[in-house]
């Protein structure tokens, strides 16, 4: 064999050790990046006993349902809130407030049990989308609660919620409300007194028209910049800042100090990549945090911290933060949404609606 002959033979094997190698590293920058292995063992995310069983991400985009006015929320400061959002005069008891809701007084002959009252109960606890609610005054204690077993009760009140993320109450769930109450009513031999509809349901509208103008649900999308990310590196990135699993797949959230409320933020990717029979070998190349605003308590710092958690998942996943169009989130962007929800903030609190009390949660739900 020629000196030549074995040069070009060398100068080939050469060459295709070097396309094997380039197609061996494009491949490799190409897939998903992987989470680090903690002891030989891949990383998985786990959910703690505590979180709810029900999946606690709410919605990144405001709710829409074909026919509802409620619209994108705004941020002018000069926008006005309803003038005269009528409130009874009836002081707040228990768990319903004449704030957000319709109240029917029943009054007794003498005690009913909470057994009765239980049996007695609407089998579905909603007029329509708003929910309905039973409280009686515990003969015991003075205090307004749900019917309890072995409990006797001198009076009871019938609610129905007059606004939520579905609209207003209307005249066709004020007349189911009323059906409902009179039964329960009935059973006990009980005498409701239902305020005028027509009051109500003006009063559910101008309630639903403050809500519509003055919700937020905030999300910043998170942009892969080069290399996709795999489910297990999505995960353990965001757990390094205190998120855990969701119910959902491809859901994780930042929980409260305090077991049973709403979680200060959301994260969300593929559902689909987190199902895949290899989630190693899915490609993420986005990701969604959500803040619900009126969910979560002022004290909890949600806007600051998400802002934080973004900024520190694109430095340590290589990506950037974006808007739902794909436009590029700066800092002085940032400062101008912050300031404005402190003002949404201030004027939930001048309406006895701060975010994350009991009553915000349940009208903005």
């Amino acid at each position: 064999m020629s000196s030549l002959t074995i040069a070009l033979a060398i100068l080939g094997g050469l060459f295709l050790a070097a396309v094997i190698g380039y197609d061996a590293w494009m491949s490799r920058r190409n897939s998903p990046r992987q989470p680090d292995n903690v002891d030989g063992e891949p990383y998985r995310a786990t959910m703690p006993a505590s979180l709810s069983p029900e999946d606690p991400v709410r919605y990144v985009e405001p709710h829409q349902v074909p026919g509802n006015e409620r619209h994108e929320p705004l941020f002018d400061p000069d926008l006005p809130a309803p003038a005269a959002l009528p409130i009874p005069s009836a002081d707040r008891r228990g768990g319903l407030d004449p704030l957000i809701d319709v109240i029917a007084p029943v009054s007794l002959d003498g005690l009913a049990s909470g057994d009765a009252a239980i049996a007695a109960m609407p089998s579905t606890r909603r007029a329509g989308s708003k929910p309905v609610a039973v409280e009686g005054l515990n003969e015991h204690t003075g205090e307004w609660e749900l019917p309890a077993p072995g409990q006797r009760y001198g009076a009871f009140q019938v609610g129905v919620q007059l606004a939520n993320r579905t609209g207003a109450l209307n005249e066709i769930e004020y007349s189911e409300f009323v059906v409902k109450a009179q039964a329960f009513a009935d059973a006990l031999n009980g005498a409701p007194e239902f305020p005028e509809m027509l009051d109500e349901v003006a009063r559910a509208r101008e309630l639903d028209q403050f809500a519509s103008a003055h919700d937020a649900q905030l999300g910043f999308v998170l942009r892969a910049l080069h290399a996709a990310w795999s489910p297990g590196y999505v995960q353990q990135n965001a757990a390094r800042l205190g998120f855990v699993a969701g119910m959902i797949p491809g859901r994780m959230v930042l929980p409260t100090s305090e077991v049973g409320l709403p979680p200060i933020l959301g994260l969300s990717f593929d559902t689909q990549a987190a199902l895949a029979d290899d989630p190693a070998q899915s490609a993420i190349r986005e990701l969604t945090l959500s803040l619900d605003v009126p969910q979560v308590d002022r004290s909890e710092r949600p806007f600051e911290r998400m802002r934080e958690a973004a900024a520190t998942l694109a430095r340590e996943m290589d990506g950037v933060v974006t808007d739902g169009d794909g436009q590029l989130l700066r800092d002085d962007t940032m400062d101008v949404i912050g300031a404005d929800l402190e003002q949404l903030y201030d004027t939930l609190e001048s309406r006895d609606l701060a975010a994350g009390t009991p009553l915000a949660r349940r009208l903005f739900s």
